[in-house]
């Protein structure tokens, strides 16, 4: 599943003008993505990334776009790094592999990271962002 995902990526490209735009890369392996999200009201209508990576980050990143994709932003912003590599069959990694963990959650750090600065930057709603950037910041 993950070479699939990998060599096929779904959402893989841009979006012009995005809601949401947020880059980031994992220097240990080389990944690097950019990461669009649009939201329609309260839910993500459109997103998709641009970038290159590992099998397992690329793979991630597939799958963190079709998961999201639709769902409501309280929903999204309580998505556990546990949700994306359950989905994937890479809990493991936590314990056995430190340096391929960060390579599988960069999206989700990415997303967290994003989902933030949407909601204190574009919404001037601090309360509302939570605590995003202390979750991405610790994800690993």
């Amino acid at each position: 599943m993950i070479i699939e995902y990998s060599r096929n990526p779904s959402n893989f490209g841009k979006i012009e003008n995005p809601h949401i735009q947020r880059h980031d890369s994992n220097p240990l392996c080389g990944d690097s993505i950019d990461l669009y999200v649009n939201i329609d009201g309260t839910k993500i209508s459109d997103v998709k990334f641009d970038g290159k990576g590992c099998a397992i980050c690329m793979a991630c990143t597939s799958v963190l776009t079709e998961m999201i994709q639709g769902k409501n932003l309280e929903e999204v912003k309580n998505f556990k790094k546990d949700d994306l590599l359950a989905e994937l069959g890479l809990e493991h990694l936590i314990k056995t592999s430190p340096v391929r963990i960060k390579c599988a959650l960069l999206s989700l750090k990415a997303l967290k990271f994003g989902i933030y600065s949407y909601f204190v930057e574009k919404m001037n709603d601090v309360k509302a962002a939570g605590n995003l950037k202390e979750e991405a910041s610790n994800l690993y």
